[in-house]
């Protein structure tokens, strides 16, 4: 049971340092999968710490765990209230058997009339 103690600290200390670099490098946004990142370190960190008796790790992380949740709920409070929320309409539940002539633009081209000679 403590390998997987230990395991789960070195997968939190991976996945943290992993997510820092790849948005420190610019190869991430600071999103939702940084903050995913974040929230699962934080867990391994907190559950290490905890078999340790590293109470000054297990406190930080904590903090970070609660800091990266609190993100998270902001970021998908924000992401609905972005997109109204869509009735469906006649035409998107029952689509036309028409042919779609919307796009179909016939351009014709000035032809220079034949002459009789």
């Amino acid at each position: 049971m403590e390998l997987l103690f230990e395991m789960a600290g070195w997968a939190g200390a991976v996945a943290m340092l992993g997510g820092y670099m790849a948005v420190s490098m610019g190869w991430l946004q600071a999103g939702t999968t940084f903050q995913t990142v974040n929230l699962f370190g934080s867990c391994a960190f907190i559950i290490n710490g905890t078999l340790h008796g590293a109470w000054p790790s297990v406190v930080t992380n904590v903090a970070w765990f609660l800091i990266s949740a609190v993100a998270l709920l902001r970021m998908r409070s924000k992401l609905r209230t972005a997109e109204p929320a869509r009735i469906p309409t006649a035409a998107q539940e029952s689509p036309s058997l028409a042919p779609d002539t919307a796009a179909q633009v016939i351009v014709a081209a000035a032809r220079p009339a034949a002459g009789c000679a």
